[in-house]
């Protein structure tokens, strides 16, 4: 049997693509493994194409690999996804040590040149993540028109998937021991819009909750314009869907957001967020800024950080503007320097250190639900409902007899730092 090792870039909805192509695969004359070291017979890069850096970081895999091939350890580099998808033409001439190059829209494609059936209709996964969380993406694509974001570029009109199809791969999660599902999309407020010119987020949750399994329903990525307010109102009544959302702000000035293509203003911004924290108490808010925008002033930058500075928010990213070909904002004047965007950068995050230090140490004493992730030498680490995967805060859990990877506990909080809670089993 060939080795077919598939290696992911990217954010989270490129790890469910590799997911399903491993989940179709895996009934070929195949060994398949996921970001393993080592020779392979056949590497499959899934690329990133979002932002210099993963840009950057993919083409470093790439060739990697591709020099990987020329030692013997690999006999053939695969390229698909995002940056494939966006610069195939080119990469093919300056990488010609890769031996294919697929789009995101190509997956037939893909498995043809590896003598295989694709089925658009599967649902099969193999996981990549631990076997109690996974990602249901419910959607591809993106109908917004934000100035900075080649994502409409490279994925196209925004598919919304029947909630139909999502209940039933969700109930196949659930029959494979996944008790936490994280919803995703480039856009979770557009939902249903393209099926029936409103939003259907509320309607799909109130159908995932019904399933025997699934104990933890998370949000990510909602975007503020319209704003799907029945989706909190559910969320403050339902107890499966965590008290934490994903919304993306980017920017809080008025200004700069109209720049932007945001359709939105600062006090929508307020206002929304007002009403969420009021529909939903204690709710997790995560959002991610931009900085360094084109014509984003010192005057712009201290407003946002003002912003941040009274909002509190519970999670906090930022990323640094690069431009992007075939974006309205690459047409604009690049006018802060690289030096003062990651200045910027980092005056955010050590605003956004000191609020979350202080909003852990407040939970000193509290007790909370925790699932464990994973065990290591010295703890167990897990995490509350107000935390996701890899991007959020982590529970340092002290060991004890009985404890079990994937199993819900109740842990009292005995200490804090800015993104680690520590705690000890209460029962």
């Amino acid at each position: 049997m060939k080795h077919i090792n598939i290696i992911t870039l990217g954010c989270s909805k490129n790890l469910v693509d590799s997911e399903k192509m491993m989940g179709q695969l895996q009934h070929g004359p195949f060994r398949i493994t996921h970001d393993a070291d080592g020779p392979a017979d056949i590497v499959v890069i899934n690329t990133c194409g979002f932002i210099n850096d993963a840009k950057e970081e993919s083409i470093d895999t790439i060739l990697q690999y591709a020099n990987a091939r020329k030692k013997g350890l690999v006999q053939e580099v695969i390229v698909t996804g995002c940056l494939s998808q966006r610069y195939k033409d080119t990469l093919k001439q300056e990488i010609p040590e890769a031996d294919a190059w697929f789009g995101v829209h190509d997956p037939q494609d893909l498995f043809a040149y590896l003598r295989q059936k694709y089925s658009f209709e599967s649902q099969e996964r193999v996981l990549s993540t631990p076997s109690h969380f996974a990602y249901l993406k419910i959607a591809e694509g993106c109908d917004r028109t934000c100035s900075f974001c080649a994502i409409p570029l490279i994925r196209g009109k925004y598919i919304s998937r029947t909630i139909e199809s999502l209940t039933q791969e969700a109930k196949q999660l659930a029959d494979q021991g996944v008790k936490e599902l994280l919803l995703i999309a480039q856009d979770l407020s557009y939902y249903g819009y393209d099926l029936e010119k409103r939003s259907m987020l509320a309607e799909l949750l109130e159908e995932l909750v019904k399933i025997n399994g699934i104990e933890w329903i998370r949000l990510h990525y909602a975007y503020p314009r319209k704003f799907p307010f029945a989706v909190t109102g559910l969320m403050g009544r339902e107890p499966r869907i965590c008290n934490y959302l994903d919304i993306p702000l980017q920017h809080i000035n008025d200004d700069i957001l109209s720049s932007m293509r945001r359709n939105t203003d600062k006090a929508s911004t307020l206002e929304m967020i007002r009403k969420i924290r009021a529909q939903v108490p204690g709710i997790a808010l995560r959002t991610t800024m931009l900085v360094g925008y084109p014509g984003e002033t010192r005057k712009h930058f201290e407003e946002l950080m003002e912003f941040v500075r009274e909002t509190r928010f519970e999670r906090l990213g930022v990323f640094a503007y690069s431009a992007e070909e075939g974006t309205h904002a690459y047409e604009l004047k690049d006018s802060v320097s690289k030096a003062e965007k990651e200045r910027r950068v980092e005056e955010i995050m050590s605003l956004q250190q000191s609020i979350s230090l202080e909003l852990n140490q407040e939970k000193i004493g509290k007790s909370f639900r925790v699932i464990i992730d994973r065990e290591e030498q010295d703890y167990f680490v897990a995490r509350t409902e107000y935390d996701s995967p890899e991007v959020d805060n982590e529970v340092l859990v002290e060991k004890e007899p009985g404890l079990e990877t994937g199993n819900f506990y109740q842990v009292e909080i005995t200490g804090a730092s800015e993104f680690e809670l520590y705690g000890k089993l209460t029962e």
